[in-house]
């Protein structure tokens, strides 16, 4: 009997090794996959804004990466319901303080390091987790995080196949490495995923139009740039990993196995056969580092 219906996934436009210098931006998936590649010792960087899920919050976090403008007073909110805490319409609440100092001392430090990564780095992963967003409408412009402000404060739009593929588009424009001659310019090599976690409270079919529209504008510009390329971890959870086990008790978050499945598959698709005997070593290594002697005996 065949009990799943497998996705295929042929070898990978774009690849990448472990040698590359990596930059990974978007919704809770890319941290997922970031922080395997950071724990096994590659060289990469996830999301240094915090969890980004909207093409619109992408793109603005390209260009600020691009230019490495601090962040200013200006740009400080006040987070709402009696939170107490500073933040701003760019960052996830994890980036949060008491004070506009403290925020401001933080999120600066924090991006002038990512700054440097991102002119520098030879691979970009962006994972889109949904085309819903919130416009403030004061500010005019989508945010990344509504901070808990009063819902009257914001618009809340979908983004349709084309805002977002003119949004990524502006993204690329954008991820050029210009820290290397001329001669040797190339663009960065660009993975995209759309993240298979379902944002249900924006309804079940408003969710299937939001990764729809996601999946469209990806598929356009994979088609129109060499240097992009997909990856189906959206496809292969809501297929192959279908049944509920493979997910977190809140039935929404891939579980870990499910994670270390994708991740498997990745690096199938996206990495030659000698750099995954480097990549399991890596991961055995790392295995053997989280255990730690019982010393209480």
């Amino acid at each position: 009997m065949k009990l799943q219906t497998p996705v295929e996934v042929k070898a990978g436009q774009v690849t990448f090794s472990p040698s590359d210098k990596i930059m990974v931006l978007g919704s809770c998936f890319a941290d997922n996959i970031g922080q395997k590649m950071k724990n096994i010792g590659m060289d990469a960087m996830v999301n240094p804004f915090g969890t980004l899920y909207n093409p619109a919050s992408i793109s603005y976090a390209v260009d600020r990466l691009k230019s490495g403008t601090p962040f200013s007073a200006s740009e400080c909110r006040m987070m709402g319901s009696g939170a107490g805490m500073v933040c701003s319409f760019s960052h996830h609440t994890s980036f949060a303080r008491k004070s506009e100092e403290e925020f401001l001392a933080h999120a600066n430090a924090v991006l002038s390091d990512a700054s440097d990564f991102f002119r520098s780095c030879s691979l970009l992963i962006i994972t889109l987790g949904t085309s819903w967003c919130y416009k403030h409408v004061a500010d005019d412009r989508i945010v990344s995080n509504c901070l808990k402000r009063d819902a009257k404060e914001f618009i809340r739009l979908r983004l349709g196949v084309e805002d977002s593929a003119a949004l990524i588009e502006q993204a690329l424009s954008l991820a050029g490495n210009e820290d290397v001659p001329p001669e040797n310019f190339r663009e960065k090599r660009v993975i995209f995923t759309v993240s298979p976690i379902r944002h249900l409270r924006d309804g079940a079919h408003e969710n299937q139009l939001s990764k729809a529209a996601l999946l469209l504008a990806v598929d356009e510009i994979c088609r129109k740039h060499d240097f992009c390329g997909y990856f189906p971890a959206y496809e292969i959870v809501m297929d192959e990993l279908r049944d509920y086990r493979f997910y977190a008790e809140d039935m929404v978050h891939p579980s870990a196995q499910a994670v270390e499945y994708i991740w498997e598959r990745f690096c199938e698709a996206a990495v030659s056969e000698k750099d995954r005997e480097t990549i399991r070593k890596m991961e055995k290594t790392f295995r053997q580092s989280c255990h730690r002697p019982n010393l209480a005996l």
